[in-house]
């Protein structure tokens, strides 16, 4: 999944409008304009595309533990300049104050299983034993949960209404 995508998925799930994501990153002190926001959310092949940087959606997810938890007493932390899809998983769970069962519950949702171990394995630090890459699939099925949890909804394709010959969901 692109950084784009992912920040695409939380807006969405989360309702998000521009001016909730330009907070979100000032929480992180970021000063960020509509127009990056425009630019990381449009569809891939669109000409005004740019591509959302680590750091970037490292820094919304700081905004977001913040605005969900609280502000941390001391200093902001400093977004990572490189994001793997565990620590994009970590900080999802710190913002929405998940506990590992909700996380387990909220894949169900979307069909995909999920075991205790196996996630506990992706919230372990590299290097140690029992570390485990976080895949894309878990990721985009977590997401898919999380929409289906919050919003009570399920992505769909449009498909060809044969009757109307016009498009529909």
């Amino acid at each position: 999944m692109t950084n784009n995508d992912i920040l695409r998925r939380i807006r969405y799930v989360l309702d998000f409008n521009d001016a909730k994501m330009i907070a979100i990153f000032a929480l992180a002190d970021l000063d960020v304009r509509r127009g990056h926001i425009i630019a990381w959310l449009v569809k891939d092949d669109d000409p005004t595309y740019e591509e959302c940087k680590d750091h970037m959606l490292a820094a919304f997810l700081n905004g977001l533990i913040s605005d969900k938890r609280g502000k941390r007493d001391g200093p902001t932390p400093k977004p990572e300049r490189k994001l793997t899809n565990n620590l994009i998983l970590m900080k999802l769970k710190i913002a929405l104050n998940l506990q590992s069962e909700d996380i387990i519950e909220i894949t169900e949702l979307a069909g995909f299983t999920l075991s205790a171990p196996e996630l506990s394995s992706f919230m372990r630090r590299p290097g140690h034993r029992n570390y485990r890459e976080c895949k894309d699939q878990v990721l985009r099925n977590f997401l898919m949960g999380l929409q289906l949890k919050l919003r009570g909804e399920k992505a769909e394709k449009p498909t060809k209404n044969p009757s109307y010959g016009k498009w529909s969901k």
